[in-house]
């Protein structure tokens, strides 16, 4: 029971969320019928003569339709385009294709849409899956080094694919096309010879160095695929990634060289490795980007693969839709978990796991293939600017709008509906755009135009428009030189921007957006919630301003312009206070907050840097001394005090002999004096009541004596000074050199031996007979 009371509750909520979506139309400003059918989808416009008053706006000429009827506009005077559709050319199903006959799987074939804009419009879309719907599989192969084991099975695979296959569809073919990576550093070793056999020293069968290489286009002989597979050899590159984006990329957009035609296309793409993608080329200094068109040379290898980036996956995403082609990811497991990512940004796309030799391929393909064509997800191309397009489908799973319709497990000769919902934003031209299921190459094409102008046939009425205009669609479209709603009002020397720009402040909108303008003159509106609208400009109104316990200006005064008009007892911002001053005088005081802030509602609002309760401090505020010092002089101590004391009215002094305050102010006079004095702040704004200390501090004159017989001490012992340094300086001089003297005479070794020609003067002969005894 309680379950069911929710879902009715809900129900009511969408329902009424719906009736009151419909209820709605937006307050712009309106000069038209073809201004309100854009203005929103439910808008619709009453054509009826006299149906606004005399200086109303006409404006109220756009509502919706139960309002208009409301206010007594006859059904035959609401002007209301509604959406049309025309279904151009519809075929019905076929379940079986032959050579000659294609199949029909998609209807309708073509659809045209006439839209309000903001308006959604419906249809149906079928589509059943036909009976030997022919499939092309091109099997796109990684030939680097590791991949050697998995080419030799793949080399003998072409008669047990097209076996297999050919349970599918009597009209299936097979190619092939192989890639390894871009040929230069760091993605390939560029030594001539490493390029020209990238592979190991001990293999002997290797081919140079690629990136992609187109090698058999489709075909449905067998022995053909098998002879050009078996003739491809292995090769090799440096890094684990591969160039298998690129390969991809060339596989799509080469649509002629690869030969693919009207049928199921699967693209096979076998690999042990992750993927470089776009960003990666930089490393080896490509900065192109990816263009997404075929360069197959003559050879039919990728011929940019050095000079384009790596393409990004949402442009192989986008290329594989494009082309209607489904990507069948075989891998081995150990890298299943990265083409796995891949699959949730590549729609119609499946991942199958590779044994070690790639000898499960087969059973791998027919698996996937038939994932691949029971999901059926419709999507739309080629969608035009300010157009929305959303599907649901009557499977499973399927029922809540979405950018896609998507039912899985279809079988061949089930047909499934879709129901597509088309949005127009805003008014455009003819435009067209496709939609079609994903992996298929048929396609609806929907054309689709808004309706934003109104075809009105009205009777003429030269009296409406006072003889000055002619009526369309019910409004008055003046001659030049006439405005207003009856075309009553002569612009003369004045066009009518200028006198539009008269009811417009500062450049905002026009009578505020509340009024209409006639003649240059705001004539304000009738506000619908009761307010009563006015000013020059419509700006103001009597329910605008501060509410204070759920009344305005708490019953206690009027609204004027946004701003309370308080009874004679009231006051305040919403006149929410009894007037009083009580609590904003200190003690015995009369002056309301010191003369320095008002009261409001028994508080002191002060004046900026005072502070509360009663505005007497101002703690930011700067020193009054230096700027009371010219009056301090001239009334504590100049003879013509009583001159001076009309300009200092605000100062009151008294003399005394020791200031005793403990904040004191020292100012020097016009004799480089100090003087002294303290100052207490008076209420009221810039008055004092200022201490002032009879004498004041003068220094002392300086003693000239003393100066001079300093100044030449000092001279004469910075003399004395110099003289002592220059002699200390010549005597370590002269000590320093007899010591090096006497060092070098230590160190001096005399020649004591006989010259031996060198003869004294002198010869002693002893006498032989003499004798000293």
């Amino acid at each position: 029971m309680h379950f069911s009371l929710k879902l009715i509750v809900h129900f009511v909520l969408l329902v009424g969320r719906d009736v009151l979506s419909e209820e709605q139309c937006p307050k712009t400003v309106i000069n038209s019928c073809d201004d309100c059918i854009k203005s929103g989808p439910f808008c619709q416009w009453c054509k009826q003569l006299n149906f606004t008053k005399p200086g109303e706006s006409d404006t109220g000429r756009c509502e919706t339709r139960a309002a208009l009827q409301a206010r007594g506009c006859k059904e035959e005077s609401i002007v209301s385009p509604q959406n049309s559709q025309t279904v151009v050319k519809d075929l019905p199903f076929t379940t079986s294709t032959t050579a000659n006959k294609e199949p029909v799987q998609l209807k309708p074939q073509k659809i045209q849409l006439v839209l309000r804009p903001g308006l959604r419009h419906t249809f149906q879309l079928k589509f059943k899956r036909a009976e030997d719907y022919p499939v092309d599989l091109y099997y796109l192969m990684d030939l680097s080094y590791s991949m050697k084991d998995d080419l030799q099975n793949v080399k003998n695979l072409g008669k047990a694919l097209l076996k297999t296959l050919k349970k599918i569809t009597s009209r299936a073919r097979i190619g092939f096309g192989s890639f390894v990576d871009k040929t230069v550093l760091p993605f390939t070793n560029t030594s001539p010879a490493k390029l020209k056999k990238p592979c190991p020293d001990t293999e002997n069968a290797c081919q140079a160095a690629f990136g992609y290489r187109h090698v058999l286009s489709l075909t449905d002989n067998q022995n053909e695929f098998n002879r050009r597979v078996s003739a491809q050899l292995i090769s090799g590159n440096l890094d684990s990634p591969e160039g298998g984006l690129d390969a991809i990329m060339q596989t799509a957009v080469c649509r002629d060289k690869i030969g693919w035609g009207n049928s199921t296309r699967l693209l096979v793409f076998t690999t042990d490795a992750g993927f470089h993608m776009a960003g990666d080329g930089k490393l080896a200094a490509i900065l192109e980007p990816n263009d997404g068109k075929c360069h197959l040379d003559a050879d039919l290898t990728y011929s940019k693969i050095n000079d384009m980036d790596y393409p990004s996956v949402s442009q192989v995403a986008e290329k594989l839709a494009e082309n209607n082609i489904q990507p069948i990811f075989a891998v081995t497991r150990n890298i299943a978990h990265v083409y796995k990512k891949l699959q949730e940004m590549i729609p119609k796309s499946e991942v199958g796991v590779l044994s070690q030799d790639s000898s499960n391929v087969v059973t791998l393909i027919e698996n996937a293939y038939k994932s691949l064509s029971s999901n059926v997800i419709v999507n739309h191309f080629e969608l035009p600017d300010h157009i929305k397009v959303t599907y649901t489908s009557n499977c499973q799973g399927g029922q809540s709008p979405n950018t896609r319709g998507i039912c899985d497990n279809v079988g061949i000769g089930q047909e499934v509906t879709f129901t597509v919902t088309v949005t127009a934003e805003k008014c455009i031209g003819k435009e067209s755009f496709l939609i079609g299921p994903l992996g298929f190459r048929e396609r609806m094409t929907v054309v689709v135009e808004t309706h934003c102008q109104c075809d009105c046939e009205d009777l003429p009425s030269k009296d409406h428009c006072s003889g000055k205009g002619q009526v369309t669609c019910g409004i008055c479209s003046c001659s030049s030189g006439f405005v207003g709603q009856r075309c009553e009002c002569n612009t003369g020397n004045t066009d009518e921007s200028g006198l539009k720009a008269a009811c417009r402040h500062n450049n905002s909108t026009e009578c505020s957006g509340l009024g209409d303008c006639i003649c240059g003159v705001c004539n304000c509106h009738a506000s619908q919630d009761g307010r009563t609208i006015y000013g020059t400009y419509c700006e103001c109104d009597d329910r605008s301003c501060e509410v204070d316990q759920n009344k305005l200006c708490a019953g206690k005064g009027k609204c004027d312009c946004g701003k309370c008009i308080c009874d004679e007892d009231y006051e305040g911002s919403a006149c929410q206070c009894r007037k009083s001053n009580d609590a904003c005088r200190k003690g015995d005081s009369q002056t309301v907050c010191s003369g320095r802030g008002t009261c409001e509602c028994n508080v002191c609002q002060c004046k900026d840097g005072y502070t509360l309760p009663f505005c007497e401090e101002c703690p930011g505020c700067p020193s009054p001394c230096p700027t009371a010092a010219p009056c301090i002089e001239c009334l504590g101590f100049s003879a013509l005090s009583k001159n001076c004391s009309e300009q200092c009215q605000h100062i009151q002094h008294e003399m005394v002999d020791k200031v005793a305050a403990k904040k004191l102010c020292k100012e020097k006079d016009s004799e480089n004096c100090f003087m002294v004095f303290s100052m207490k702040q008076l209420d009221g704004i810039d008055k004092y009541a200022v201490s002032i200390q009879k004498k004041k501090e003068c220094p002392e004159p300086p003693n000239l004596a003393v100066i001079v017989g300093g100044t030449v001490a000092g001279v004469a012992l910075i003399g004395l000074l110099l003289l002592l340094l220059i002699k200390a300086l010549l005597y370590m001089k002269d000590l320093k050199e007899f010591r090096r003297f006497e060092n070098e005479k230590k160190r001096a070794k005399w020649n004591t031996a006989d010259n031996p020609l060198f003869k004294t003067a002198t010869t002693t002969i002893q006498n032989p007979n003499f004798s000293d005894e």
